[in-house]
């Protein structure tokens, strides 16, 4: 066999195998900010999907119960591009602590984003958000490379606006 027969089934190996790895972890983004408030002040304004149109730059629509195992109706759209929509189950609803869902794209295995918000009260009366996204599946890395860069800049977009949201007490 030619060496470079070779190094084309290594380098397809190798590939394969990056790609597997993302069915049991993959990529992820994690932002943080702090807001001049209380944990359930944050709290009312990140589950009031309804208001999102007037000051959510990324998350333009969510709505459904916050019900462990409900669905939700979410609508995204990063700066500059199309508005996508998808139907997250709910994971965790914690009041004024913790909200989780997990998206799919297709079945699971494929392209699963686990999105989280959680919320850490100060002892300075201010709020830490926690807000970020774990993704897996077989095509984890390859959608990553395509949208990482435009979700991280949609959650840091949409964490500054909630924060001078709750801040100006809207």
């Amino acid at each position: 066999m030619s060496l470079l027969l070779k190094s084309a089934g290594i380098a397809a190996g190798l590939v394969i195998a990056a790609y597997g790895v993302g069915l049991f972890t993959g990529p992820s983004i994690r932002t943080q900010i702090e807001i001049a408030a209380p944990a359930s002040q944050v709290w009312k304004e990140l589950v009031n999907g309804k208001a999102y149109s007037e000051w959510n730059p990324f998350i333009i629509h969510m709505s459904g119960d916050l019900i462990v195992g409900d669905q939700l109706k979410v609508t995204i759209q990063p700066e500059g591009k199309a508005p996508m929509n998808f139907t997250p189950n709910v994971l965790v609803a914690d009041e004024s602590k913790e909200l989780r869902w997990v998206g799919r794209l297709g079945f699971k295995g494929v392209f699963d984003g686990e999105h989280y918000f959680k919320l850490e009260e100060t002892s300075k009366g201010t709020t830490v958000l926690n807000h970020g996204e774990y993704f897996k599946g077989i095509l984890a890395y390859p959608l990553f490379a395509l949208i990482g860069k435009d979700t991280e800049n949609g959650f840091n977009a949409m964490n500054e606006a909630l924060k001078k949201r709750v801040e100006k007490g809207e």
